[in-house]
């Protein structure tokens, strides 16, 4: 199975399944002499986590960790970095029904066709627990970032129809994690907490969207013509468990501008460069213009429902499935902090790519 690292110079592979002995990550590219905050890494997989609230899966993982190569003395050698987490609260029997069995919208089909077999229990690679490993690579890259002051804040800004009405500017970022859906509109927040908590009680679920704010990134970011930043970050993004799409500044809103309503205008504040509006999403050419970078993903609904739908199974028989388990009605909260360390991953990769492109 290829596909599963990503970057160039700060390179991340994962491994593991949901329901194996555990997953891992290892980086590659890790610039030596960087502390490793294990309290920092520790409060990102702790917002990932399952059941952290009553609008997540039920599911009991402490996701501790342990560093099995790249750290001498709590600070990165420039060896290569492993970390592995211990799958402890599995329940395999959950799954036995799918053997045979084909999810709409899941990776059943597919996989059985491309592998010629699958693992059922849970999903295997394809299941979201894989992302744990991605929020420590990503955790290690916001410490390279912060270094050089560059900050990532994603939050939920919609869920299903429901949706705060204002833009990351006019929104208190530090209030995220106030409330189990992390939208930092607080009343807003608790419309889409309460219609989330309706449709698990049916047994159904819902999609919506996550913003994503990069702050203090330096002009000159992202390599045309293949490896533009936004092109990155929009792989990085879809490459997240049930993304189906991104977009970056005003997006698919700029479709109804006119060019003249669009355009960033440039001006001079002292000795910076800076444009009168940031419309581009502070990315040009494929290469970041020091404003700030902002982005939207879009998310599906959870695939699994704990309702009756109809199928076939890996015969081409009809069958009627019933959604057993434990699963999020919503996949948003617990995805706040992947969308994060995706964009740090893309962030740390170029960063360091920047290095190397002038004397």
């Amino acid at each position: 199975m290829a596909g599963n690292t990503i970057g160039s110079i700060f390179r991340v592979t994962t491994f593991g399944e949901s329901h194996g002995p555990g997953i891992g990550v290892v980086i590659d590219g890790c610039p030596a002499g960087l502390t490793i905050d294990n309290d920092f890494i520790g409060k990102q997989l702790s917002r990932r986590r399952p059941g952290q609230s009553a609008i997540t899966t039920a599911r009991n993982e402490d996701d501790n960790y342990e560093i099995l190569s790249g750290v001498f003395e709590g600070k990165t050698t420039g060896a290569p970095l492993s970390f592995f987490i211990k799958n402890k609260d599995v329940k395999s029997q959950d799954y036995s029904h799918l053997q045979h069995e084909y999810r709409p919208s899941h990776a059943d089909y597919t996989y059985d066709i491309k592998y010629g077999h699958r693992d059922y229990r849970g999903g295997g690679r394809s299941s979201a627990r894989e992302t744990a490993a991605r929020v420590i690579a990503g955790s290690v890259a916001q410490l390279i970032l912060q270094h050089y002051g560059i900050r990532i804040s994603a939050y939920v800004s919609a869920v299903g129809n429901i949706k705060t009405e204002k833009d990351y500017l006019s929104l208190d970022l530090s209030k995220t994690d106030s409330n189990a859906v992390r939208c930092p509109d607080e009343s807003v927040a608790l419309q889409m907490e309460n219609y989330i908590k309706e449709l698990k009680a049916s047994g159904d679920t819902i999609g919506g969207i996550i913003s994503c704010v990069i702050s203090g990134a330096p002009v000159g970011l992202g390599e045309p013509v293949f490896d533009k930043l936004h092109a990155d970050l929009g792989k990085a993004m879809l490459s997240i468990n049930a993304a189906k799409g991104f977009d970056l500044g005003k997006g698919f809103d700029s479709v109804g501008m006119k060019g003249s309503e669009h355009n960033d205008v440039f001006a001079k504040e002292g000795n910076k460069v800076t444009t009168l509006t940031n419309n581009s999403g502070g990315i040009q050419g494929g290469i970041s213009n020091g404003e700030d970078i902002y982005f939207r993903v879009a998310f599906k609904p959870i695939a699994t429902l704990l309702q009756k739908q109809k199928s076939i199974n890996d015969q081409g028989q009809v069958i009627t499935l019933e959604g057993k388990g434990r699963h999020d009605p919503c996949v948003l909260p617990r995805a706040v902090p992947i969308v994060e360390a995706m964009a740090a991953i893309v962030l740390a990769d170029h960063l360091l790519r920047d290095k190397a492109t002038k004397l």
